[in-house]
């Protein structure tokens, strides 16, 4: 499926990595974020672990590959990619040789704005659809999380429309020419819900597939990643797993009290 557009693509580079150094600060209550389940800025709380291990294994990952732009995307609704992406970039943002940005491509049920407590009247839609020019006048710098967040707005029922041609191209393709400390987390719609997922995925790196316990089933994971192909699965997160006996991982007994 290919939709014609008369614009032209932009000449610059429609964001700089001193356009993101410059960003306004956001500062949000940390009890805020724990309300919105975000806790991988904050290592002695004991559910930022497995973002933690997370982090180090998509990091390790995407500097092996030389990659910069991971997306997040699910089967269908409600399975939790935006509470990875999130808590994702709040883990890695902690690190002092990583700058985190993160972008919510999920045009119809954007949140990731709502979630890290920043509340915009233009969000990266209104770019897409050309009444925003600077892309950095949308973006915002999230404390504690240390995160550049580019938030958007629910948009036109025309989200796929949005998601091709020349803008949206400008935009990845300065993301890519960011200095190699730079990673893009990209927030994108869930795979069967319309086609925007596969309309950016051919824009990205490689994805992570979150995978909700007890719903998402193998042919849905399957039937996802086929229509996602070649893009590369960088691996999958099962959300909402609930711990058997004897799968207890980590510290416990005395060690316990240093990481609860």
């Amino acid at each position: 499926m290919s939709f014609e557009t008369n614009e032209q693509p932009t000449s610059s580079p429609v964001l700089l990595a001193s356009d993101l150094e410059a960003l306004p600060v956001s500062i949000t209550d940390e009890a805020e974020l724990e309300a919105q389940c975000i806790v991988g800025f904050n290592s002695r709380d004991i559910r930022s672990r497995p973002f933690n291990l997370l982090r180090t294994q998509v990091l390790r990952k995407m500097r092996e590959r030389k990659w910069k732009i991971l997306a997040i995307t699910s089967d269908a609704p409600n399975a939790g990619k935006s509470f990875v992406t999130t808590n994702l970039a709040a883990a890695l943002g902690q690190l002092a040789d990583v700058k985190v940005i993160a972008l919510d491509l999920d045009l119809r049920r954007a949140s990731l704005g709502a979630r890290m407590g920043v509340f915009a009247d233009n969000g990266l839609s209104d770019y897409l659809k050309g009444k925003v020019e600077r892309v950095s006048d949308l973006g915002v710098r999230v404390q504690p999380l240390n995160v550049a967040l580019f938030p958007s707005s629910p948009a036109s029922l025309n989200s796929a429309e949005l998601l091709v041609g020349p803008r949206i191209t400008s935009l990845f393709e300065s993301i890519r020419a960011l200095p190699d400390d730079y990673i893009a987390l990209i927030d994108l719609p869930p795979v069967f819900a319309n086609d925007d997922a596969m309309a950016v995925m051919q824009l990205v790196d490689a994805y992570m597939f979150v995978i909700e316990e007890g719903v998402t089933t193998q042919r849905q994971v399957r039937d996802a990643m086929n229509l996602l192909s070649p893009v590369e699965c960088i691996g999958a997160v099962l959300n909402r797993y609930v711990e058997q006996p004897g799968d207890s991982y980590g510290y416990s007994g005395n060690y316990e009290r240093y990481y609860t």
